[in-house]
């Protein structure tokens, strides 16, 4: 079955974007990509920087609610709510890899729609990031380390594949559309949380034995 027109639309504009840069896609290339009349580009989206405002609220609503869904596992431990938080916002950037490229290099160029992102998602994600950090912390699952530098670290984990994807293929070898890219790097990450950020068991003893 065809998508409707809007879901095409968008689709057709993630790719030419990807592609061709927001700059180098024209409406009209948009509209001959999705198959639709350049008339319904401007009924759902009123002109190319709607559907970028679309775009990147579409993105960033979904990558949220990812990060919520595991957020609210805090409570079953803070080495298990941030793991939930990277397994589930590294599968929907790879169930979302074309949109996720667009958008992550999008959040590189100083403008006003990315100052507006930067004031309300990501200060969301900060948080979210912060207080599961700062639980690990309080109950000794977690080394007492910078947080600020700990979220830096992590965002650089889960965005570099999808920012640098020709040095990924083709140095690495490495295909993050691939199926198994999203459980086996999981998995990397995991092992790094574990081995950076985490306590060893032994020692959560001693300082738990210490409160």
């Amino acid at each position: 079955m065809r998508k409707n027109s809007k879901a095409a639309i968008m689709d057709a504009a993630i790719f030419l974007f990807n592609t061709k840069g927001f700059n180098g896609t024209s409406v009209r290339d948009i509209a001959a990509k999705a198959e639709v009349n350049a008339a319904n580009i401007s009924y759902y989206f009123q002109n190319k920087n709607g559907l970028l405002e679309n775009c990147f609220t579409a993105f960033f609503e979904s990558y949220l609610e990812e990060l919520e869904k595991a957020f609210s596992l805090l409570d079953c431990g803070a080495e298990i709510c941030l793991k939930a938080m990277v397994d589930n916002v590294l599968r929907f950037q790879c169930e979302n890899i074309q949109l996720t490229r667009f958008i992550l290099r999008e959040m590189t160029i100083d403008s006003q729609v990315v100052r507006e992102i930067m004031s309300t998602y990501h200060v969301k994600e900060r948080y979210l990031f912060k207080k599961a950090l700062e639980r690990g912390m309080e109950t000794g699952e977690f080394r007492n380390l910078s947080i600020q530098y700990i979220i830096l670290q992590l965002k650089s984990l889960l965005s570099m594949p999808f920012l640098n994807t020709h040095y990924v293929t083709e140095v690495l070898h490495i295909l993050p559309h691939e199926q198994y890219f999203a459980d086996k790097y999981s998995k990397e990450i995991s092992q790094w949380i574990k081995g950076t950020i985490c306590v060893e068991q032994l020692e959560q003893q001693k300082i738990l034995i210490n409160i």
